[in-house]
C-alpha cells in the first residue's frame, strides 16, 4: 500500500519482488511506468512550487497538516509531531521498472474533491480507481472509512484481519 510519494516507492518494490505482492493498494498516489518520478508526473505549477520550496540542503519543509486537509486539532497535532522535511531528490529521481509490477493488479483510491490527478495517472496503469470523499490524508481524518473501502477489496477479504473485526 503507497499513499501520495509512496505510490512510487510501492510501486518500485512490487517490481522487485512481485511474487510477494497479490494487489497494490494505492491512495491519492503518484504512479506511473518505468522512468516516472513525481517531477514526471505532476503538473509543472506544482512542480515548481516544490523546487522553489527545497532549502541550501536539498530539503523541503513539512507542509502545514491543513495543507492536506488535516483540520481536527488533535490530528493536527499527532501529525505535526510527525513530519519531517522531504528530500527534493525524491521528487527528481525517477524509478526503474522491468515491467514485473504491470502483472499485480491494483486499487487506487482517489480523494474527492481533487486537487491532482491521481485517478488518472492509476487509469493509464490499467488500475481499478475508487473516488472517495475526503481529503489527501484521509487515512488520518477518516480512518474507518478507509478500512471499509480496504475490506472491500477482494485480496483483502481473502486475508485475516483481526485488528479490523
Amino acid at each position: 500500500m503507497g499513499h501520495s510519494y509512496a505510490g512510487l516507492v510501492v510501486r518500485q518494490a512490487a517490481d522487485r519482488r512481485p511474487e510477494r505482492v497479490e494487489h497494490l493498494i494505492l491512495i491519492d498516489a503518484w504512479v506511473g511506468p518505468d522512468g516516472a518520478g513525481l517531477f514526471t508526473l505532476a503538473p509543472e505549477a506544482f512542480a515548481d512550487k516544490i523546487r522553489a520550496a527545497a532549502d541550501e540542503n536539498g530539503l523541503i519543509p513539512a507542509p502545514a497538516p491543513a495543507m492536506y486537509g488535516v483540520t481536527d486539532p488533535d490530528d493536527v497535532e499527532w501529525v505535526r509531531d510527525r513530519l519531517r522535511p522531504h528530500p527534493l531528490r525524491t521528487f527528481t529521481d525517477t524509478t526503474t521498472l522491468t515491467g514485473a509490477v504491470d502483472l499485480v493488479p491494483g486499487t487506487a483510491l482517489y480523494c474527492v474533491p481533487q486537487s491532482l490527478p491521481f485517478d488518472r495517472l492509476a487509469e493509464k496503469l490499467g488500475y481499478r480507481t475508487v473516488p472517495v470523499d475526503g481529503p489527501h490524508d484521509l487515512m488520518v481524518t477518516d480512518p474507518e472509512t478507509v478500512a471499509r473501502y480496504l475490506l472491500d477489496i477482494p485480496q483483502v477479504q481473502n486475508q485475516e484481519a483481526p485488528e479490523l473485526q
